[in-house]
């Protein structure tokens, strides 16, 4: 028969001793990560489903990253648009407040109003969010606007706002100041009306007449021309004919002349002389001075909107229209401009799409946003460019100072909220707020499904601490009895066995 021997130390006593620590050294990191394994092999059959749901809670995540920069790019532009709404709403209070205090010193505050506007606009339009412009459509790399002093000042050879202006007024008013009329009298008793020029000026619409024991004839041409003879004998007090002309912005000014006994008339009257050909005379001196004061006004502040209008109808493949001269003021037509001759205001990105499309964010596995803005939409630039008609302007002070400024307000306070019927600022603001809102909706469920994959996971991936607790005390129990029989193992000897 064989004895084994007492004394030697059996390995799988040792390896149960091994086995049970390490068991206890799983069970306590389970405690302290609340997580069943480091690694997805430890999770056994749901490993793939572990896999799957982490993969889902990190696309969401990275989601949500996109919303976060979208919705700050949105918030900025959101705030430039309602700042530039609110300069548009201050320069029409202002220009109402100038008018009914009148004169250069209302006329200076309106200017001053508009080309510190301006300035801001600008800046709001150049704005960023990152390193991204945000009105400039899909040229993020680049301001969408030129400079304060290049819109209106010019750069170099390229002209600015103010020189297009001026040009143009220059073209439409004519040396003489009578809007490209010519006003003569063809023989005794009569007198002329005449367009010197189909481009430019004032141009005849319609006429209307109650001057008795007078003819008037016309407008008709080209040129469009205008006869009024009195040979017939003179008109009564009271007697009125009226002139409609249509102005270069498409709008249409009557002009109409009463005849009076008075002497001096007043204004737009003239005066019953004492025969017919001192009528004429008189109706002549009136027709002129009443052209004059058209021309100085409404006429100009027309000429001004139109070349505004020019100017910012333009962009980088179509630069402005330009008045073909020197000398402008005898000049007869238009010439195409060049981007090397003029100031082209929009410098962004332009296309036929929608502005909107032109910045694009996937928010979702199955759902995009569009959230672009192009400066030189129709509500921005309508905005624009009241305000920088006004800022490159100059109402002299003189006479003709209020009804002046009250031609530019009739013209520009219609359009500094948008054109009517047209796309405004608010237009642009609601898209974006639409775009927020959907954002905003993807953000909550997006919470609310990461919370959900989450519980999921978490029972997947995740222990009870209360079930690894008891589990590591009966393994500590486990591990201290077999550690004490164990020990009596090693103390035990021969000597100690035979005896």
């Amino acid at each position: 028969m064989t004895i084994s021997s007492i004394g030697g130390k059996p390995a799988g006593v040792i390896q149960s001793l091994i086995n049970l620590r390490t068991q206890l050294d799983d069970l306590q990191r389970q405690l302290s990560t609340g997580k069943k394994s480091t690694t997805y092999a430890g999770l056994g059959l749901s490993r793939g489903m572990s896999v799957s749901l982490r993969s889902q809670v990190s696309t969401l995540s990275a989601f949500d990253d996109t919303i976060g920069i979208v919705g700050t790019r949105i918030d900025v532009a959101q705030q430039s648009l309602t700042r530039i709404g609110a300069l548009g709403s201050t320069l029409k209070s202002t220009m109402v407040q100038g008018n009914s205090g009148g004169g250069s010193l209302g006329a200076a505050t309106v200017q001053n109003t508009a080309r510190a506007s301006l300035d801001e606009m600008i800046g709001l339009l150049n704005g960023q969010a990152g390193d991204r412009y945000l009105f400039s459509g899909r040229d993020t790399d680049k301001p969408a606007v030129e400079s304060f002093d290049h819109i209106l000042n010019g750069d170099g050879g390229r002209a600015g706002l103010t020189q297009i202006i001026s040009e143009r007024n220059q073209a439409d008013l004519g040396a003489d100041g009578l809007g490209r009329l010519a006003i003569s009298s063809p023989s005794a008793g009569v007198v002329a009306l005449a367009e010197t020029t189909t481009a430019f000026g004032l141009k005849f619409a319609s006429a209307s007449s109650t001057l008795g024991n007078t003819t008037v004839t016309g407008p008709a041409g080209p040129p469009a021309a205008l006869s009024v003879d009195f040979t017939g004998g003179n008109p009564s007090a009271g007697d009125e004919i009226t002139v409609r002309f249509t102005l270069p912005d498409g709008t249409t000014q009557n002009l109409t002349l009463t005849a009076t006994t008075q002497t001096p008339p007043g204004e737009n009257g003239f005066t019953i002389g004492v025969n017919n050909t001192d009528t004429a005379a008189k109706f002549q001196t009136a027709l002129t001075s009443a052209v004059g004061k058209l021309a100085a006004t409404s006429l100009k502040a027309a000429s001004a909107v139109q070349a505004s209008t020019e100017f910012f109808d333009a962009d980088v493949n179509n630069p402005p229209l330009r008045v073909d001269g020197p000398p402008f003021d005898s000049a007869t037509a238009t010439i195409a401009g060049t981007s090397s001759n003029s100031v082209v205001w929009y410098t962004g990105e332009t296309g036929s799409d929608s502005a909107r499309a032109t910045a694009t964010a996937r928010i979702d596995p199955s759902l995009s946003i569009n959230y672009g803005v192009r400066a030189n939409e129709d509500g921005i630039r309508s905005v624009l460019q009241s305000i920088a008609t006004m800022a490159a302007v100059t109402v002299p002070d003189d006479s003709n100072s209020s009804a002046l400024s009250q031609a530019y307000y009739q013209r520009l306070s219609t359009v500094l909220n948008g054109t009517a019927g047209g796309q405004t600022v608010a237009n642009i603001s609601t898209d974006l707020a639409g775009a927020q809102v959907t954002i905003n909706a993807a953000k909550t469920r997006h919470q609310q499904q990461s919370a959900t994959l989450s519980a999921y996971l978490d029972q997947i991936e995740g222990v009870s601490t209360e079930e690894v607790g008891a589990q590591i005390l009966t393994l500590q129990t486990r591990l201290q009895a077999s550690m004490q029989v164990t020990s009596m193992i090693y103390q035990t000897s021969l000597v100690n066995y035979m005896s």
